[in-house]
């Protein structure tokens, strides 16, 4: 790595860590109605919010009703976004004159961007119209985002209060989370990227002439090339900060329409996990105990930047199936990587995006090594925890310290406990379905498409590759993640249905398991502190905690791993070693 790169890190790393505190505090004074000047200058659209809802803020709000309302409002935005799909054709804004989107891709972006996981099989600039990608696609993406936040919120007044049956208002904390959070946030940031030359415009495509004339499908000549301009800034935005991912161009984060300069590509990366990393500040605020959201963010950066180096050295040597070829390695691994951003760009971009269940890129993750794709697809593996969505990623984290906590209990034959809670046969199974729906979702999703013609039709790449490319496809999906190695054709009935269906119970299935874990941990008295509580503040308990996300996730996906990114490094090196 060269020093370049490395001060690149440093930055990166210091400017998430400076923005924690603030904006974690920002966060909590939110949620608790403590924050008096945002309060004077958005409490007004609240209030009207509310009172054109018909909501009450004052209503709390059993687990139960929660969960009920937060499923209910993110299905009826996947069916809004459906229909958007279907009718697109007979609605204004529409300047590429796109016509409906078949109903199975249709079905497939719907749930997709409804569970923040921003997953598409097709190209949005080719398909969607500008009037879907603002009412469907953006406001989808805030309230994703916004539904994760308050799923996270509700967890911490569970943790937090004693001996009542309700968690808040679902309502309050999605509109919290919109007005004062995410939007603020999403403003700035796309002001500053239509600063660097991001698009933001309802102008008609424009058009440019080739160098080279070519063909089209059909052979006929094509001399000219459509540029598809439209209002990207604003979904870029919140599409980064959102931790949703979904590209505006086809190309994502490549595109020199939606990430031209080094700026923007330095914005748009550290957005990625702003938000997530400032929420562990915020847990702890919230829940009364700061060591606690201090705790939880370290075994993050933990587990991160150990596999952000991993992933930036296997792509600096480059791919094994050049080993001994012609072939000068100084560049690392460039194929599927643009130019301007480099090895180290992309590297950081895939793991920060994978850790985060972002699931935008700048590089051709089918591209990369066998090793270096691996890292990505681990990160996944793990439940989204490490960083994780907005919201998502902490509860889904709490999930694995309950598991922690209960082993430890075990350990010295004592009830366990976590913030004076005690931890029981009902929590625990909560928290064991949250953590092991997804892994099952991921390898039977894979074990599917390999024995049937439908899913085997979709590999454009033979053998482990091709397993991969499969794998990391369930993987992307059933973790609410949106990214993808990108050589699986799946834009078919097969997998539009199965991913969409994985996208769906991935994140739906662990929302109410959660919120039923909260509304029971709510109803309990708090136990004394004494000598033989357990802290899960200490750098001991970080180490348990990380120790049980990495069993949990290498038991298992190890065997699925060694079937494709590792026989792959493996073979790709016999093969550059051979005469």
């Amino acid at each position: 790595m060269t020093a370049n790169g490395l001060l690149q890190l440093i930055v990166f790393c210091a400017t998430i860590a400076l923005a924690v505190k603030p904006l974690g505090g920002y966060m909590a004074r939110v949620y608790r109605g403590e924050a008096k000047i945002a309060r004077r200058i958005v409490g007004p659209v609240e209030r009207l919010v509310y009172r054109v809802a018909g909501v009450s803020p004052e209503e709390e709000m059993t687990w139960s009703k929660y969960a009920l309302v937060a499923v209910s409002f993110n299905v009826t935005g996947a069916l809004t976004v459906y229909v958007l799909q279907r009718a697109q054709g007979f609605l204004p804004l529409n300047p590429m004159r796109a016509g409906a989107v078949a109903p199975h891709a249709a079905f497939n972006t719907a749930v997709s961007f409804a569970t923040n996981t921003n997953w598409q099989a097709s190209s949005a600039e080719a398909t969607l119209s500008n009037l879907t990608q603002m009412l469907g696609i953006t406001v989808q993406n805030f309230t994703s985002a916004a539904t994760g936040m308050a799923v996270l919120v509700a967890l911490t007044r569970g943790l937090s209060r004693k001996t009542t049956p309700t968690l808040g208002s679902f309502w309050v904390d999605l509109v919290r989370s919109t007005l004062y959070i995410l939007l603020p946030l999403s403003l700035v940031v796309a002001f500053v990227l239509v600063s660097q030359g991001v698009v933001q415009s309802f102008a008609a495509p424009a058009s440019a002439s080739l160098l080279q004339a070519t063909k089209d499908v059909e052979g006929r000549a094509v001399a000219q090339q459509a540029i598809v301009l439209g209002p990207a800034a604003s979904q870029i935005a919140i599409k980064q900060l959102g931790t949703n991912g979904g590209g505006f161009f086809a190309t994502n984060a490549s595109h020199p329409f939606e990430n031209p300069t080094g700026i923007s590509s330095f914005v748009e990366v550290v957005s990625i996990l702003l938000v997530p990393a400032a929420l562990c500040c915020t847990f702890g605020r919230l829940v009364r105990d700061a060591r606690q959201g201090w705790a939880l963010l370290a075994a993050m950066v933990v587990l991160f930047l150990p596999l952000l180096f991993f992933c930036i050295t296997r792509e600096h040597v480059g791919s094994p199936a050049l080993a001994g070829l012609p072939v000068d390695p100084a560049g690392g691994n460039m194929e599927g990587k643009e130019v301007r951003l480099g090895v180290l760009g992309s590297a950081l971009w895939a793991t920060a995006t994978t850790a985060a269940s972002n699931g935008s890129v700048n590089a051709m993750l089918d591209s990369f090594t066998p090793l270096g794709g691996l890292v990505p697809m681990w990160l996944m593996q793990l439940g989204e925890v490490v960083f994780g969505g907005v919201g998502s990623g902490l509860y889904g984290m709490s999930m694995f310290v309950i598991v922690a906590v209960f082993v430890a209990g075990l350990m010295v034959g004592r009830t366990p406990e976590y913030l004076g809670k005690k931890i029981e046969a009902y929590e625990m199974k909560m928290a064991s379905l949250v953590i092991l729906v997804p892994p099952a979702l991921v390898l039977v999703g894979t074990a599917v498409a390999c024995v049937t013609d439908a899913g085997r039709a979709g590999v454009s790449n033979p053998s482990a590759h091709g397993f991969s490319e499969i794998l990391y496809a369930f993987s992307s999906t059933a973790n609410n993640n949106g990214s993808a190695f990108a050589g699986l054709r799946a834009n078919t009935l097969f997998y539009d249905t199965i991913l969409g269906v994985c996208m769906f119970v991935a994140r739906f299935w662990l929302i109410v398991p959660v919120l039923a874990l909260a509304g029971s941990l709510a109803k309990k008295k708090r136990v004394p502190r004494t000598s033989g509580t357990l802290p899960t503040h200490t750098p001991l308990f970080v180490g348990m905690l990380v120790g049980t996300i990495v069993i949990v996730g290498a038991l298992t996906f190890i065997p699925a791993l060694a079937l494709g990114p590792i026989v792959e490094q493996l073979a790709g090196a016999r093969a550059g070693a051979a005469p």
